[in-house]
């Protein structure tokens, strides 16, 4: 974790800052904006474009292995890029079920893109350290990614996106109070009622809470995966949030053409488990040990997945994914 020196580090939160000023300032028109698939694309161009040049900045002048950090990057923020395109269409329900209007979107989007940003900055910061200190973890964290790739052949997002089984949002109701009605782009308003003036959280924040509170739960599938790729905290925590920074715009292009992307999540699915497999083949000598222990001799060997071969896999699932729901949709239209 010392590769990188303390400066590198505020330097690169500056710069997240900054780029997310310019993300505000691209939907300027505050509360009447409603932004096009065009704009979206355009955008979501621009983030990529971003993304590639840190990338480019990685391979001259990373400290060490500058080419292998530069395609660990590479891979770990397609896996995060992947497994967000799902997460938007979630997010999709969860503006449908409370009804917020597109032009108040990108509000709740850009709070909701911070709000990751400080979490997963957070669950990183953990995960790194708790990988340096018990290694074994990561096999535990391949296990997991086995049962949530097999999770993703049968897991419903009607169901994930329900926000009346949000224990958080019950939590925060009996808490505070909430208006029944939208107010524009406002998160709380004041309200008189017998005399008094009290603050009550509008159906928007509360699509905020949903949106915040299902990102922990993302994270606990995506950090993970990036770990699989790279256990250098800077090369996973820049290509998680680079990732994240575009999501805003990639929601909005995204939205326009849901229907296109019905397989999406199969593929999603192979991704995480080829990741698991993965990190579980460099686990064994624990493997081996654990073995022992109950008596078998498994005799494991170490295998190492190159981070160019894994990256070509992760972008030829995500890519045949999306290739054949395109096909299927325009076939049965």
């Amino acid at each position: 974790m010392d590769i990188i020196p303390f400066w590198a580090w505020i330097v690169f939160y500056i710069l997240v800052f900054i780029m997310l000023i310019a993300d505000l300032k691209m939907f300027s028109k505050k509360g009447e904006h409603e932004v096009n698939v065009s704009e979206a694309l355009k955008m979501t161009a621009v983030w990529i474009g971003v993304s590639l040049l840190f990338c480019g900045g990685i391979y001259l002048f990373y400290p060490v292995d500058a080419h292998e950090k530069a395609m660990e990057f590479l891979a770990g923020y397609l896996i995060e890029k992947s497994l967000s395109m799902d997460n938007l269409f979630v997010f999709l329900m969860l503006f449908s079920f409370f009804g917020v209007e597109r032009k108040y979107q990108h509000e709740v989007l850009f709070w909701g893109i911070f709000g990751a940003l400080v979490l997963r900055s957070v669950f990183i910061f953990a995960g790194a350290a708790m990988v340096e200190r018990f290694e074994w973890v990561l096999g535990l964290f391949g296990l997991f990614l086995l049962y949530t790739g097999g999770k993703m052949f049968g897991h419903s997002d009607e169901q994930q996106a329900d926000p009346s089984k949000n224990i958080i949002v019950r939590w925060f109701k009996k808490l505070f109070p909430v208006t029944d009605h939208m107010h524009e782009d406002k998160f709380f308003v004041k309200e008189e009622k017998d005399g008094k003036v009290k603050w009550l959280a509008t159906p928007l924040f509360i699509t905020l809470l949903v949106i915040e509170t299902t990102d922990v739960a993302f994270a606990v599938d995506s950090i993970p995966a990036v770990f699989s790729v790279s256990r250098d905290p800077f090369i996973v925590l820049t290509s998680n949030i680079f990732a994240i920074l575009g999501l805003r715009a990639l929601y909005f292009a995204l939205a326009a053409v849901a229907k296109y992307f019905k397989y999406l999540k199969y593929g999603l699915g192979v991704i995480l488990i080829f990741v698991g497999i993965k990190m579980l083949l460099a686990m064994n000598e624990y493997i081996n040990a654990l073995g022992s222990l109950v008596g078998l001799n498994l005799n494991m060997p170490h295998i190492e997945v190159p981070t160019t071969l894994s990256l070509a896999i992760i972008f030829g699932v995500l890519v045949s994914s999306m290739g054949l729901s395109v096909l299927v949709t325009k076939k049965t239209e």
